[in-house]
């Protein structure tokens, strides 16, 4: 099935939006990009794109007819809330989401799994207890105040299962030609 649609999905370091864009972005036949493709020049470590780079290629995507983006990032990203169909809040259980970095962490260090990056204790100390905690004090509530006027189309939920689901459910209205199930905080 390919579709038209413009998903937004933001969470905290290991809450599933990764995992989450690529289930559905393989479900719709829908592109997925990471906020972190944008900011990083993926050609060099540790090498960033510039903001104008970083902007540049952001605006080209949110112009697309359809599309899935994921990523933490929301200060120069705020376009894409505008222009997305549905915007997804992942706010899963803080076990759950940090287990979910740890396993990450192990499963890079050891190859069992491609990163973008090169792993460090410190990165993994960062995303625990600085980013992670962070994102719930300071970022999670100025999300919930920009994207307040689209509340609308904002869809909060605490696991991927509930967005798969939710989804489904927006497969069933969009196949019966019916309206589109709206969602609120779950």
């Amino acid at each position: 099935m390919v579709i038209e649609i413009r998903i937004r999905i933001i969470g905290g370091c290991g809450s599933g939006k990764s995992y989450t864009a690529r289930q559905l972005s393989r479900h719709y036949g829908v592109p997925c990009f990471e906020t972190d493709n944008f900011v990083w020049d993926r050609s060099a470590p540790s090498r960033r794109n510039t903001p104008e780079d970083r902007d540049a290629q952001f605006a080209e995507t949110v112009a697309m007819d359809s599309w899935i983006i994921e990523g933490v990032h929301y200060k120069w990203g705020s376009e894409s809330f505008r222009q997305a169909d549905y915007i997804v809040l992942i706010r899963p259980n803080r076990v759950v989401q940090d287990w979910r970095v740890v396993r990450r962490f192990v499963k890079t260090r050891i190859g069992l799994e491609q990163g973008n990056y090169k792993q460090t204790l410190r990165n993994l100390y960062e995303m625990l207890f600085e980013w992670n905690r962070g994102y719930e004090r300071v970022d999670l509530p100025r999300i919930m105040e920009l994207t307040e006027e689209y509340r609308h189309k904002r869809i909060i939920v605490k696991n991927n299962q509930e967005i798969l689901h939710w989804f489904g459910r927006y497969n069933d209205g969009v196949e019966a030609g019916g309206s589109v199930p709206v969602q609120r905080e779950r």
